[in-house]
């Protein structure tokens, strides 16, 4: 299986706390691979590498097969979608201009733009009504939705996902869940999910990492981890989700 990210020695400080030590990691093409661990375990600043937002003090990064480039990072980072907790929303735009946004900004024509929007609403069952109106007129499940669309937009070869459903409640997150899933298929987009939901975790990925204090304590295929957890905080987490 080609890999889409892989991680070598990675060591990150801010200060003189070590956010992440000796990481190494590959995540495999065309796969959803969850990021599990408690806050403060490096999930976020582990993203934040793979996107150059931040850049290791060692190690070295590898995305699309290919080092970090050292300039035109902006251009880098529109292969590789985003979305966070609470979607990121841009309250002053439209949910329409939310969405296209970046696709205007690369230069699409109106009805490469038009198309690419009306399919991930489709996709994520919103209705074309909501264009002309603003992220706080829709509920909190439709603002995900529709953040998830955003990061969808420019057809990435990889979607980041900080947290994204943790702010919706239960019920909804259930609708959001078989969305996604539909989604990321049809899409066929590699995957890299952070969240501290052992359950969301197993529900939605094909491989595990759990993370505690900035180390990688285990990794593998969702259902090795789930069945074969080699320590005692990995058992700890299964334990949690069953």
């Amino acid at each position: 299986m080609s890999e889409v990210v892989a991680l070598a020695g990675i060591n990150k400080h801010f200060g003189a706390l070590a956010v992440l030590k000796d990481i190494n990691l590959v995540f495999p093409a065309g796969a959803t691979t969850a990021v599990v661990g408690e806050s403060g375990s490096g999930k976020t600043t582990l993203l934040q590498l793979i996107n150059a937002v931040e850049m290791p003090d060692s190690g070295t990064v590898r995305v699309f097969g290919e080092p970090i480039p050292e300039k035109q990072r902006e251009q880098f980072r529109r292969r590789i979608g985003y979305a966070v907790q609470g979607a990121g929303l841009f309250p002053h735009l439209t949910n329409r201009d939310n969405v296209v946004l970046v696709a205007k900004l690369e230069g699409w024509s109106a009805a490469a733009i038009d198309e690419r929007y009306e399919t991930l609403l489709d996709e994520m069952d919103l209705p074309l009504n909501i264009s002309p109106r603003y992220p706080h007129q829709l509920s909190g499940g439709q603002q995900q939705r529709l953040g998830l669309c955003r990061a969808l937009m420019l057809q990435p070869g990889l979607l980041l996902l900080d947290e994204p459903f943790s702010s919706v409640d239960p019920i909804t997150r259930v609708g959001i869940y078989e969305r996604f899933e539909y989604v990321r298929k049809h899409e066929g987009v590699s995957t890299v999910l952070v969240t501290h939901d052992m359950r969301e975790a197993v529900r939605l990925a094909d491989r595990l990492v759990i993370l505690k204090a900035g180390s990688v304590l285990q990794s593998g295929t969702t259902e090795s981890v789930v069945n074969s957890p080699e320590d005692p905080y990995v058992q700890l987490l299964v334990q949690q989700q069953l």
